[in-house]
C-alpha cells in the first residue's frame, strides 16, 4: 500500500475479496483491442471455476474478444449502507469451451443476457491476475437527484 492509499483511505482487495466481487455483480464490463481502437462492453457473465463466462452473439464482440490476445474485464459497486465503493479487475486471455464436458458445464451455467437475441457463443476470460480495492466515498461525491427522480407528493 502507498501513502497515497493510506492518507485516501484505499483497501486493496485481497484475490479472494476480488473474486467475491465478481460473483456479486450481475453485469461487468469487457475491455478489448479492436483494430487498435479500445472497445468496452457491458456483459452478463457467470463465475465458473476461477474463471468468468459470458455469452454472446457473432460480431465485433465476439470476434475482439477471441482475437485481443489479452483482455480486462470490470465489475464495481456501491454499498449505500456504508458509503464505500469497491471496483475488481481481472485481466487475462480468452478461450472457447472444448470439450464435451466443458461444453456441458458451461451450457448449465445462470448467465441471462439481457438484450434479446441468438447468443450461443460462450467465452471464457481465464484471468492471469486480479486486482481490487475499495474506498469510502467522500461526502458530496453523489449526484443529487434530478428533476425527474425526486418523488412527488401531491
Amino acid at each position: 500500500m502507498t501513502a497515497d492509499d493510506t492518507r485516501y483511505g484505499i483497501q486493496h482487495l485481497s484475490p479472494d475479496e476480488c473474486w467475491e466481487a465478481f460473483r456479486s455483480a450481475e453485469v461487468g464490463r469487457l475491455g478489448v483491442l479492436i483494430d487498435g481502437d479500445p472497445e468496452i462492453f457491458p456483459v452478463n457473465y457467470a463465475v465458473n471455476s476461477g474463471t468468468i463466462v459470458f455469452r454472446t452473439a457473432e460480431g465485433t464482440k465476439l470476434d475482439g474478444a477471441l482475437s485481443a490476445g489479452r483482455v480486462v474485464f470490470e465489475v464495481d459497486g456501491f454499498d449505500p449502507d456504508t458509503n464505500r465503493a469497491w471496483s475488481a479487475v481481472a485481466k487475462g486471455t480468452t478461450d472457447r469451451p472444448r470439450t464435451v464436458e466443458d461444453i456441458l458445464e458451461t451450457v448449465e451455467l445462470p448467465i441471462f443476457p439481457w438484450q434479446a437475441g441468438d447468443k450461443t457463443h460462450y467465452v471464457t476470460i481465464v484471468p492471469a491476475e486480479v486486482t481490487g480495492r475499495r474506498f469510502h466515498v467522500q461526502p458530496g461525491a453523489r449526484r443529487s437527484p434530478s428533476i425527474s427522480e425526486i418523488p412527488r407528493t401531491e
